[in-house]
């Protein structure tokens, strides 16, 4: 990451936004009432660039339920077990959750359940690397750095519009 960073601001349902690139790709989206000072310290912060631009179109167009999956350039930073964690976030399908050990199954990394909760804690791209699908084992919500009550609404969301497309596609069969 350089020391040159872009900044846009989201207003969503769930407060705003904080959308960070540099000049190639995205490496930090986080609420507002989330981002540390210590964060913005020692960075020259322009104004949007095509990046950050492009975070902010596709995650209104996530909130207004027209959207499903990005298609950005990310660059979060971490070691490399937490980029294998988030790598295995992005496999999990829009209006889905998986428990913990499902996601450390799909790492081969079954006994890492907890440093799997703890990398999806430390995700630092929220919402597009999906964090907030991933839940206890008796279907509980835990852990999620924007709050349960943020989580709980995000997934919400993305069941109601997987229940929309499927009753959609009910009714035109039946036609």
């Amino acid at each position: 990451m350089t020391n040159n960073l872009f900044l846009s601001i989201l207003p969503t349902p769930l407060g705003d936004l904080a959308i960070f690139s540099d000049h190639d790709a995205i490496y930090r989206v986080k609420f507002t009432d989330r981002v540390k000072d210590i964060e913005l310290m020692n960075t020259d912060i322009y104004q949007e660039n095509e990046i950050t631009l492009l975070a902010k179109k596709q995650l209104s167009q996530y909130f207004d339920g027209k959207r499903s999956t990005f298609n950005l350039p990310l660059a979060p930073q971490g070691t490399s077990f937490r980029q294998q964690a988030w790598q295995a976030l992005q496999k999990i399908p829009y209006g889905e959750t998986r428990y913990y050990s499902e996601q450390a199954e799909l790492m081969d990394n079954i006994k890492a359940v907890r440093a799997v909760g703890a990398a999806n804690g430390a995700n630092p791209i929220s919402i597009i690397i999906p964090c907030h699908r991933v839940i206890g084992k008796d279907g509980s919500l835990t852990g999620y750095a924007g709050g349960l009550e943020r989580k709980a609404w995000l997934l919400n969301l993305e069941q109601k519009e997987v229940q929309k497309e499927v009753q959609n596609k009910q009714e035109f069969e039946l036609k």
